[in-house]
């Protein structure tokens, strides 16, 4: 899979840190992956939680954060659509977030 884009990935650890390692591994076992449909996604990532708009919600760093990202399943692509802690979650809607 093809990940658009890693700069935004790349800005959230240069704002946390400590988020660094999760990210490098999200990133290594999704550029690896061949999804074709959300059940794949699953499979790679059991806690992944699929919602509207081919959107899949990940856990990072145990569960310190959330990623955001919507897929294009034919085109094999990854559109990073949000990355932050909890309360940043909590304040935007995940099926319409867009690269804050």
């Amino acid at each position: 899979m093809k990940i658009i884009t890693k700069r935004t990935l790349a800005n959230a650890i240069e704002v946390h840190p400590e988020i660094k390692t999760s990210i490098n591994l999200w990133i290594a076992k999704v550029k690896e992956a061949n999804w074709e449909r959300p059940n794949d996604v699953n499979n790679d990532f059991s806690k992944a939680r699929t919602i509207k708009n081919n959107r899949i919600v990940f856990n990072i760093n145990n569960n310190d954060y959330r990623l955001i990202v919507q897929v294009n399943y034919p085109a094999k692509i990854v559109y990073i659509k949000f990355i932050g802690t909890h309360s940043a979650y909590d304040k935007i809607n995940p099926e319409t977030v867009n690269n804050y």
